[in-house]
């Protein structure tokens, strides 16, 4: 009897540990990795990918579907073309976009870093819920940069202006806590005026479509700007939506390191390609010297993309 209650103990325990095996979600394995661990690319839904691993980022860039692919046409290089992008941009209602915002930057602040800031683009179809969302969940709402772009398409419909801006909210982690930002760097890179939150910077150009083109893509620029405002060298940025990791390029351009996450395989071979780009020297070299930002802050701080950052933080996979 002793016997046949040990065997039922032993079976007991063997189903439990199978159960809880199997229910275990998989290691996370990189889709791909730079040889210099720098760039780091994650294929995979980020809702189901950022609750599995613990690591603090100091800067998130994210730009999350604007929510609209809703049957409409646009004007590229001279072509009529639709503004669908795929079933992740797919308009729905405001409740619906609400919730989805206030998921995300829930995950993404749990990766966040106490004196961390986040940066969030759009237009007016989600900013408006991406502001609430942030601000309800703790952040403060530092600026919102108006990007004006330069080489706007044309309005076709001639009904109304012609859409020329974009915007980005930037926020930090905590109302108190003190932040990141290279106050003197970026007045330098404005010729010795305060900077405004206003930018004048172009959409992408045809030498960033070398390796195909993401149909949201950021030109690097805009990023490049971004990352050298508010994070030091050798910092971790995470982009949660990563498309064809333009992020990721200029974080390697100007000495930070990154974390993407994409779920389309097509956006992230895209960007294992642009990456893979960039360890030919003179691809590097080429990139850098079309940033006139770049240019702008070596010549202030000869080395200042390298050496400072905690050099010894690495990801937990």
């Amino acid at each position: 009897m002793i016997f046949r209650a040990v065997c039922r103990i032993i079976a007991l325990l063997l189903r439990l540990f199978f159960y809880h095996a199997s229910a275990m979600p998989a290691p996370i394995v990189p889709y791909y990795r730079s040889s210099s661990r720098d760039f780091t690319l994650l294929h995979g839904d980020m809702f189901e990918l950022l609750p599995q691993f613990s690591f603090r980022f100091d800067m998130v860039f994210a730009d999350p579907p604007y929510f609209l692919s809703n049957g409409g046409i646009s004007c590229q290089a001279g072509k009529i073309v639709s503004v669908n992008k795929g079933d992740w941009d797919k308009g729905r209602s405001p409740e619906q976009i609400d919730a989805f915002n206030r998921q995300w930057i829930a995950l993404c602040r749990e990766k966040l870093k106490d004196d961390g800031t986040i940066w969030v683009s759009g237009t007016y179809h989600n900013i408006f819920s991406v502001a609430n969302a942030l601000t309800a969940l703790g952040f403060k709402i530092l600026n919102v940069v108006t990007w004006v772009k330069t080489n706007p398409p044309p309005n076709i419909s001639c009904r109304y202006f012609t859409y020329s801006t974009e915007f980005v909210i930037w926020a930090r982690k905590h109302p108190k806590r003190p932040h990141r930002f290279n106050y003197e760097l970026m007045k330098h890179i404005n010729g010795g005026k305060q900077m405004t939150d206003v930018w004048r910077l172009p959409a992408i150009a045809p030498w960033e479509k070398s390796c195909g083109k993401h149909p949201t893509q950021k030109p690097l620029a805009l990023l490049t700007r971004i990352i050298l405002a508010s994070t030091d060298s050798n910092a971790w940025v995470l982009d949660p939506f990563a498309g064809s990791s333009t992020t990721g390029v200029a974080a390697n351009l100007v000495g930070r390191r990154f974390l993407g996450i994409e779920r389309e395989r097509e956006f992230v071979e895209m960007s294992r390609r642009r990456r893979q780009e960039i360890d030919n020297l003179a691809v590097f070299g080429s990139l850098r010297s079309r940033i006139k930002d770049i240019g702008l802050a070596e010549a202030q701080s000869p080395g200042l993309f390298a050496g400072e950052g905690d050099a010894a933080a690495e990801l937990p996979f």
